[in-house]
């Protein structure tokens, strides 16, 4: 079913209706504006009709795993155990497929919880290669997707931020073995990896928002008719309107049938 491994072994915290409420208003708000911090998303939310103060605001975010987007100080170390690589993406010109893949992680809201969606996408073709569904940010069903998308190519750089799951050495050796170089956003840059936060917006109002999602078999059912679309119908005015599969493989899905 596309699940991580790791959704069958968690048992997640339930959230109140009343939280699982107010993460579906902050996700459609951050899908809106990613500039909006912890106190701006607690002011939009009370214009709503929730009662959601600065504290309950940042630690549903940091659930989330969202944060705003400016340079912010660093004022926080990583895990010396974890090292985190520059970015190698600024001022490179994108010109062909497998030059540079990425990945990140999103909130996907249902009527009785939520879950996280990972995607590997290709950057010059946009095509999503491989995805996952999970309930918990374990590092897992990140070292899953990445492995299923290595056995459709090898990037020359693989791009993603300085989360946890990907400063992992059980993440960056899978890359490093395959002499792929590592390049990581700046911190609170989420437009870093302005491709995949492309590709979420698209998912979440052109699929998640509309079909309102009641439990996770629905989202994983919808998400396989959803990316089969994105990467062989969907037309790209970017892509002079040819759809992220014909430019991945040179050919339309459609002659292979």
């Amino acid at each position: 079913m596309n699940l991580s491994r790791s959704s069958y072994y968690y048992t997640p915290c339930l959230e109140s209706s009343f939280n699982l409420a107010v993460m579906t208003a902050m996700d459609k708000l951050y899908t809106d504006h990613p500039y909006y911090g912890k106190r701006t998303m607690s002011v939009n939310l009370k214009k709503l009709g929730y009662d959601v103060g600065v504290d309950l605001a940042r630690t549903l975010m940091k659930k989330m795993r969202i944060e705003a987007i400016y340079q912010k100080p660093n004022l926080s170390k990583p895990s010396p155990n974890h090292k985190v690589y520059p970015y190698l993406l600024r001022g490179l010109k994108i010109e062909r497929i497998n030059q540079v893949w990425s990945t990140d992680i999103t909130y996907v809201p249902m009527r009785n919880g939520f879950l996280y969606l990972t995607a590997v996408i290709d950057w010059y073709s946009r095509y999503v290669i491989a995805w996952r569904l999970s309930n918990s940010l374990d590092g897992m069903f990140c070292r899953e997707v990445l492995l299923e998308a290595l056995t459709k190519g090898t990037p020359a750089i693989f791009n993603t931020d300085q989360g946890a799951q990907y400063t992992s050495m059980e993440f960056i050796n899978i890359l490093l073995s395959e002499g792929i170089l590592v390049s990581m956003d700046g911190r609170g840059r989420a437009l870093d990896n302005v491709f995949v936060e492309r590709l979420w917006r698209s998912v979440k109002y052109e699929d998640i928002y509309l079909r309102d999602y009641r439990d996770g078999v629905e989202v994983c059912d919808g998400l396989k008719k959803y990316f089969s679309f994105y990467n062989t119908e969907r037309l790209h005015s970017s892509l002079d309107y040819k759809t992220p599969f014909e430019m991945y493989y040179g050919r339309s899905e459609c002659l292979l049938k």
